[in-house]
């Protein structure tokens, strides 16, 4: 299974950027789907999940409410729409697959067994 995640770019404060990440190698079935990101001489951090057959997406404290996670079936793709981007944004994002998740452990990168190649978001103040 590789995982590319593609969409990065530099922004200024308060712009949009669209990530996506593409799975290939097999046809997802019912999966966790997350994004992280980290941030120079930071620990990589949570920014959302969700599950493949369904249910809300859940998102980490810093970015709910600015960033919106979504899918297509058809295309095994997940999709990060990132707005109201802030300074404090800038990272390399990362996505990952990881089994059947309970929401409550969505944010624990250790569960997810697949992660993509990062793509760098830099936000200008």
């Amino acid at each position: 299974v590789q995982r590319q995640a593609a969409g990065g770019g530099m922004v200024q404060a308060g712009g949009s950027l669209r990530l996506s990440c593409a799975a290939s190698g097999h046809t997802i079935t019912d999966y966790t789907m997350g994004w992280f990101r980290q941030a120079p001489g930071k620990e990589r951090e949570f920014v959302a999940a969700l599950r493949w057959t369904g249910g809300s997406a859940h998102y980490g404290k810093a970015v709910r409410g600015r960033f919106t996670m979504s899918k297509n079936g058809a295309k095994n793709t997940v999709f990060l729409q990132m707005d109201s981007l802030k300074p404090e944004d800038t990272a390399i994002y990362y996505c990952a697959t990881g089994p059947r998740l309970i929401t409550s452990t969505y944010s624990d990168e250790s569960r997810y067994t697949s992660w993509g190649q990062g793509t760098q978001v830099t936000v200008s103040s």
